[in-house]
């Protein structure tokens, strides 16, 4: 969703190796709100400016108060979709504090969240992963940890439910009962 054009924009007119403030143009870069993060480096052998771009992608589409929102999991409202599949939900301003809670301890255990898929009165459903996980309130650091060792040891099944303080449920695969 960042154009490479737009990199070659930032960078000031005249620039060289000599004259190029690295950290100013980062954050030139970095003002972009599709942008999670960028790198500037210079190789004085070659005479090559390099920008590294780190870009944040949608996991949330939500009508929040009346007023619709799209958010990347570091909180970070974005002006559109960016070709990502999300469904609109419907959320409190509590259930998005919710989300991007769980999205900081996912990311912090090692784990990604792809979407929110859904909210309601059974908890909050979303994809981490590419796998099915259901939660409430908030998520504990131990309890995201073994979610990450536990989703590798059921590649079988469908669902994670974190809806229990200091618990993750295994949900059948194809109809059966808890595998844990």
């Amino acid at each position: 969703m960042y154009p490479e054009s737009d990199a070659w924009t930032a960078v000031p007119d005249h620039a060289s190796l000599l004259t190029l403030n690295e950290s100013a143009l980062e954050r030139e870069v970095e003002s972009n709100p599709w942008v999670k993060g960028a790198k500037v480096s210079e190789d004085w052998e070659s005479g090559i400016v390099t920008v590294e771009v780190e870009e944040r992608r949608p996991v949330l589409y939500a009508e929040v108060d009346g007023r619709r929102v799209i958010l990347a999991s570091d909180g970070e409202e974005l002006p559109g979709l960016g070709g990502a599949g999300l469904g609109r939900v419907r959320l409190d301003r509590d259930q998005v504090g919710e989300i991007l809670g769980l999205a900081r301890v996912l990311s912090a255990s090692g784990l990604r969240l792809d979407s929110v898929d859904g909210a309601g009165p059974q908890g909050i459903e979303a994809t981490v992963e590419g796998r099915k996980v259901v939660f409430a309130g908030g998520l504990g650091e131990g309890q995201a940890e073994a979610l990450t060792g536990i989703m590798r040891r059921h590649p079988e099944a469908e669902v994670f439910d974190l809806r229990s303080p200091e618990r993750v449920v295994v949900g059948p695969a194809s109809g059966g009962e808890p595998a844990g």
